[in-house]
């Protein structure tokens, strides 16, 4: 298997579905799929086209199941993707940067959770704007019963969107938690009928897709910005932003256009 298999990207209507192809490993990430990832988030980057995009993974008993552990017990690893680069530092953190592709996407990235969302397959979700889940989804990061940290990014990333004592409870104990659990303490932000995932993924795609895509990106941003930024700068960075986008200056038209629907 190629990584453009394990890897399946089909653009429609300026919305691209990412599809994380193997099935018949629980759709986990070997060498092909970490590769695939990275050349679906440049061909995304580089096609002007398109607008949203959806991450899912194929069938419907997982997104994915995390690492390969076939490929790390072979001695693969980040070595197998990343073989110019030394052991250690360096060879991690390439891993890591595949996924902050997603994250710094400058068009949104939907993540259509399908089933178990394991270790690295969780800590690439996070990277997502939104998360959706079937009812039948389950998350953990287990990496710490294997006596090791997780290490692609969730240690970051979680404890800004959960509590700090949540994110730590997930990362400490590596628990399993089901959907609903996930909904409650906002690791989601929807749940739905597993028939019904990838529609309603669909659905909000579809809505983004309809709006100008550069006032889209700078949202995205703005918003973004605020995870890690004080609120000074933020706020300064927002403005910046808006004008940089032109949104100040369609703002009355768009703002006619609005009320006319509500008439």
């Amino acid at each position: 298997m190629t990584n453009q298999d394990a890897i399946q990207v089909n653009i429609e209507n300026g919305i691209a579905m990412v599809v994380i192809n193997r099935p018949e490993a629980m759709n986990s990430l070997n060498k092909d799929a970490f590769l695939g990832l990275k050349t679906a988030a440049q061909q995304l980057k580089e096609n002007a086209d398109v607008k949203v995009a959806i991450l899912t993974g194929a069938g419907e008993k997982a997104f994915s199941a995390g690492i390969d552990l076939k490929m790390v017990a072979s001695g693969g690893g980040g070595s197998a993707v990343f073989s110019s680069y030394r052991a250690g530092f360096d060879r991690l953190y390439g891993l890591k940067s595949i996924f902050t592709m997603y994250e710094n996407m400058a068009i949104p990235v939907i993540a259509a959770i399908n089933g178990f969302c394991l270790g690295a397959a969780f800590e690439l979700s996070l990277c997502c704007d939104m998360r959706m889940a079937s009812e039948t989804a389950f998350f953990a990061l287990p990496e710490i019963q294997f006596g090791v940290i997780p290490d692609l990014g969730s240690t970051q990333r979680l404890p800004r969107i959960v509590s700090a004592g949540i994110a730590k409870e997930l990362i400490l104990t590596g628990r399993r938690i089901d959907a609903a659990e996930a909904l409650r303490i906002g690791l989601v932000d929807h749940v739905y009928p597993k028939d019904r995932l990838l529609p309603e993924a669909m659905k909000l795609a579809e809505e983004i897709a309809k709006l100008n895509p550069r006032i889209v990106e700078g949202a995205k941003r703005a918003v973004n910005l605020a995870m890690s930024a004080p609120l000074d700068a933020g706020l300064r960075m927002e403005t910046d932003i808006c004008l940089g986008a032109g949104s100040g200056a369609s703002f009355g038209d768009e703002a006619k256009s609005f009320l006319k629907k509500g008439t």
